[in-house]
């Protein structure tokens, strides 16, 4: 297992020219009620009212999960200052107006002939329904297992059990032990004139062969792909071809980071790389 030294933050801007635009570890269930506190941290749910749309079309699994998931609000030093639905945290309207920031994770799992998995998100998702991305992202949740700073414990914690959730990956093919903390990206993009993503997401790298057996209700389709198949897969994209999109965080990753780490990967340096003192502004 690596170790890690203690986070300490920096902030530096980067620009890209993509548009702005289960676990082995026991996690206990969280009381719903708004006014939930974890008397360790002292910290309160920050908004009291969920901002109530017409969301009559949205799908039952997803409008279930936008409700009852609680992620974690943070500020620009990744410091947490509370918590606050899933729903709210990506309506644009609040994003803009309280400057909600939540923490997120986005995870790079590679097999044995280090291609990377790839996914593309199902139809009824709320915030970029249909894209292609990196393997899995998604939040860690306002839970005593999951609020873990040390190592990035509670991230990779999330990690594990969103594997499981979304592609059927079992716990035991992605020990949480594994799992390599590279960085942390700050971004915003909307998706459309409601919803969006305002994350601090922590990247996480891992090379495991894995079972699966997706969720439609999360994923559509999956692919592994090398360096010179995702090169394609981004060129198709940026001449809108084949209706092909890619989320907007893992653009970003891919036009900052990610071939540099893919090659440390192939060559067993990766660990060098690792930077978690560091959040790398991105727009």
């Amino acid at each position: 297992m690596l170790k890690f030294p203690p986070f300490k933050t920096t902030i530096f801007s980067f620009s890209s020219p993509f548009p702005s635009s289960t676990s082995s570890f026991f996690i206990p269930p969280i009381p719903k009620s708004p006014s939930l506190t974890f008397p360790a941290l002292g910290l309160h749910r920050l908004s009291t009212t969920v901002a109530m749309t017409d969301d009559s079309t949205m799908d039952a699994v997803q409008r279930r999960l936008m409700f009852e998931d609680e992620c974690i609000l943070v500020d620009e030093k990744d410091n947490v200052v509370g918590h606050d639905s899933k729903y709210n945290c990506h309506l644009m309207e609040k994003i803009e107006k309280e400057n909600l920031l939540h923490r997120a994770f986005s995870v790079f799992l590679f097999n044995s002939k280090y291609e990377l998995l790839l996914q593309q998100r199902s139809a009824t998702k709320v915030t970029f329904p249909l894209v292609w991305t990196n393997t899995c992202c998604s939040h860690p949740l306002y839970r005593e297992a999951e609020l873990i700073d040390e190592n990035a414990l509670g991230v990779r914690n999330a990690a594990q059990r969103k594997l499981l959730d979304e592609l059927g990956i079992p716990a035991e093919d992605v020990p949480v032990d594994q799992f390599t903390p590279l960085g942390r990206i700050l971004y915003k993009a909307p998706s459309d004139g409601k919803w969006g993503e305002h994350e601090l997401d922590y990247l996480l790298f891992i090379v495991r062969d894995v079972g699966m057996n997706p969720n439609p209700d999360e994923v559509k389709d999956v692919k592994y792909v090398n360096a010179e198949e995702l090169k394609e897969l981004v060129r198709k994209a940026d001449a809108g071809e084949e209706g092909l999109k890619l989320s907007p965080w893992f653009r970003l990753i891919v036009d900052n980071f990610l071939y540099e780490w893919w090659d440390r990967v192939h060559k067993g340096t990766l660990p060098e790389a690792i930077d978690m003192k560091t959040i790398h502004k991105l727009t």
